[in-house]
């Protein structure tokens, strides 16, 4: 069984981040460990008053006692970072652990805009951490601020555009990049990925449904990542990720009180049978 770590916060209430990632990667048959890099009452999208804790102190001490004890990782999975200063506190992790995959989902902002609570001081984090990763899964606006582009909206770039997106990022220091959330038309929306080494393009689209869900983009990522543990090629670990994340959708649509995420957890069985 391979063994994974995941850095990311812990939202109490609100399926995201380490919520999600944890039971996914663990029912897909990854070993999860996790480093919390915060601590929120809820996460910040909806939500008004939610209380914040910077576990930064934590994170070192941490790696301090797991290196200790001689624990090794295969891979690493990165999310939403309690501060700017985390990042270089995961490249430190990375250095030490040399876990065989690192992958970073660089989570700070969503339809053109940075999450509350965000500046210009995590973009800088956030492009610095990714030049470490082997993986890097931005959604448009991500990948917009760590190239210093203005955000398009759907309707606003071709696949032309979409590819040299992924030249640039890949240009950060990853070898793979894959953009989440690319919709040519109102159809359809998917993930398109590109591999530096082998100059090769991949892609995925799924119909685009009519909701939008909070904590999507961690389902995606978690999916994705234990799909990539488990020995999946990219284009397969991406299917397997945009099938199970509509699949959450499809399963919240019509719920309106379950506005504060998506009823991941009832897809878990169908996941399993993808693998």
């Amino acid at each position: 069984m391979k063994r994974a770590v995941t850095i990311q916060d812990i939202s109490c209430f609100g399926k995201c981040s380490i919520t999600v990632a944890l039971p996914i990667i663990s029912a897909m048959g990854v070993e999860c460990a996790i480093i919390p890099t915060a601590v929120l009452s809820t996460h910040t999208g909806g939500f008004k008053g939610w209380t914040f804790r910077d576990l930064a102190d934590d994170i070192p001490s941490i790696c301090s006692h797991w290196m200790k004890e001689g624990i090794t990782f295969d891979g690493v999975y990165t999310g939403y970072l309690g501060s700017p200063e985390q990042a270089k506190m995961i490249e430190d992790f990375v250095e030490e652990f040399k876990p065989e995959m690192v992958f970073v989902d660089p989570v700070m902002g969503d339809n053109g805009k940075l999450y509350a609570g965000f500046d210009d001081r995590i973009v800088t984090a956030m492009k610095h951490l990714c030049s470490k990763a082997d993986i890097i899964v931005p959604n448009l606006t991500e990948a917009s601020f760590m190239l210093g582009e203005d955000f398009r909206h759907p309707g606003e770039y071709d696949e032309a555009y979409i590819r040299e997106l992924l030249k640039k990022l890949t240009g950060l220091g990853a070898k793979i990049a894959a953009v989440t959330g690319v919709r040519y038309d109102d159809e359809m929306q998917g993930v398109v990925g590109y591999n530096s080494e082998t100059g090769e393009y991949t892609e995925y689209f799924a119909p685009h449904l009519p909701l939008s869900c909070h904590g999507t983009g961690d389902v995606f990522s978690s999916t994705m990542f234990a799909a990539l543990m488990r020995g999946k090629d990219l284009h397969e670990s991406m299917r397997i990720a945009a099938d199970n994340t509509c699949n959450c959708i499809k399963a919240t649509i019509g719920d309106e009180k379950h506005w504060y995420g998506v009823k991941f957890e009832q897809c878990i069985p169908d996941l399993i049978k993808m693998l």
